[in-house]
């Protein structure tokens, strides 16, 4: 982030996004994989357009199970769930055609991740993630992400209830902030554009819109953030009747900026929806957050930013870094010892530590994979999202930084260890 005042801004989109329709199912895919067995194999991907569902991409069972197992039925209620549930808004859950491609693991895979150990399982692909955590919101996220994801849920809620007739599910929003340094000064622009039925075609009621859409979406969001002078675009094209997988095509894994830090943190590459948590893509991406998160909550730093790489069937990382940024209140070398001692970041120990085997994705696949509430959405769910190392985090690095002062009163020589340099 720039020292001078500039403006940054960050984008989400909602639920009925195409390409959140898209990753919606491959989360469900994977759920229902999960619950038939825990430590199942799943790397879903899905395409959706004009009344039309594909899914397609490698599964793999390691137990049995007797539970009902009914993949085109996990697909259909994925897009009802939505608000999908009607042909009259171009697209329906219930009458879309279905075509079902997953076929079993590749072998070359399953065997650099399965070992007679557990805990020697390794990684389910190379690659590097990040995880990233500031201090500016309550949620540790930046607040042009934040506020982006707040706008397109609270969409979504207003559209249920009721409270907008005639909105429909696909939806943008966009939010530019101004700052002064790390510091969030004002919001300078807010653009949402929201799907609607015919009934608000028109200047007339487009402007009509814009004040509902002001009214019950953007200032209840924005709350302490709005002003009188927040630049306001709604459907700036002029208006948004076609949309959903009937207006574009929609793929898995193409919103993966929205998923994480909406531009202000960096990422690996990786997509996440749709698959289990042997693929580090998606583990270790959640598990730099966690430790991120963690050591911001810990207050030892403002900012913080991990990344963590992997060799496919290694089971240790290959790297570790953790940058504050010049933020820290210790040394970026003392904040990465601390990791190495509090999170073990194995893809064993890392799907323990987070409880990952579990059917908790579903409700990931919109508003965002991070600064959610642990537990939002269901039991288990957001568990990196907790902030249960911070006190241990801090009370270490207390213990590493007095370390020098306590072995000179007794020897008269000062450690000369660089992990422990505030």
């Amino acid at each position: 982030m720039s020292n001078s005042r500039h403006l940054f801004t960050s984008e989400s989109v909602s639920m009925g996004h195409p390409d959140k329709v898209a990753d919606a199912i491959s989360d469900a895919v994977l759920d229902l994989i999960l619950d038939h067995d825990s430590e199942g194999r799943c790397a879903c991907e899905t395409l959706v357009t004009t009344a039309q569902a594909v899914v397609a991409g490698e599964i793999k069972f390691n137990h049995n199970s007797k539970k009902k197992f009914d993949v085109q039925q996990t697909i259909r209620d994925a897009i009802v769930r939505i608000g999908y549930d009607d042909a009259a808004i171009g697209f329906d859950g219930n009458g879309c055609g279905v075509i079902n491609l997953l076929h079993e693991q590749s072998a070359d895979i399953a065997r650099g991740v399965v070992r007679k150990s557990k805990k020697a399982q390794g990684a389910g692909d190379q690659g590097m993630m990040f995880g990233f955590a500031c201090d500016e919101t309550d949620r540790l996220m930046p607040l042009p992400i934040n506020l982006s994801h707040r706008l397109v849920e609270r969409q979504a809620e207003v559209r249920r209830k009721g409270i907008i007739s005639g909105i429909r599910p696909d939806a943008k929003s966009q939010v530019t902030i101004e700052y002064d340094g790390l510091e969030p000064k004002k919001v300078d622009a807010v653009v949402l554009s929201t799907q609607h039925a015919p009934e608000w075609n028109g200047e007339k009621k487009q402007a009509e819109l814009k004040k509902a859409v002001t009214d019950a979406i953007i200032k209840p969001v924005l709350g302490k953030w709005w002003h009188d002078g927040v630049k306001v675009y709604v459907n700036p094209t002029g208006q948004f009747e076609i949309g959903g997988p009937h207006g574009d095509c929609g793929l898995t894994g193409r919103k993966i900026i929205v998923d994480t830090y909406g531009g202000r943190g960096r990422h690996g590459g990786g997509a996440f929806s749709g698959k289990d948590p042997s693929k580090v893509d998606r583990s270790a991406a959640y598990m730099a957050r966690y430790i991120a998160k963690n050591i911001v909550a810990a207050k030892l730093a403002r900012v913080c930013e991990v990344q963590v790489a992997y060799a496919i069937g290694v089971a240790e990382p290959v790297s570790v870094l953790v940058d504050s940024q010049g933020t820290g209140n210790v040394s970026d070398e003392l904040l990465s010892k601390l990791v190495r001692q509090h999170f073990d970041l194995t893809p064993y120990g890392l799907i323990e530590m987070l409880k990952l085997r579990a059917p908790i994705y579903s409700p990931t696949s919109s508003h965002g994979h991070f600064g959610r509430e642990p537990g939002e959405g269901g039991k288990g769910t957001f568990t990196w999202e907790k902030t249960d190392i911070a006190a241990a985090l801090k009370k270490g690095a207390g213990k590493a930084v007095s370390a020098p002062k306590k072995a000179v009163a007794a020897g008269g020589k000062k450690s000369s260890s660089k992990s422990v340099r505030a």
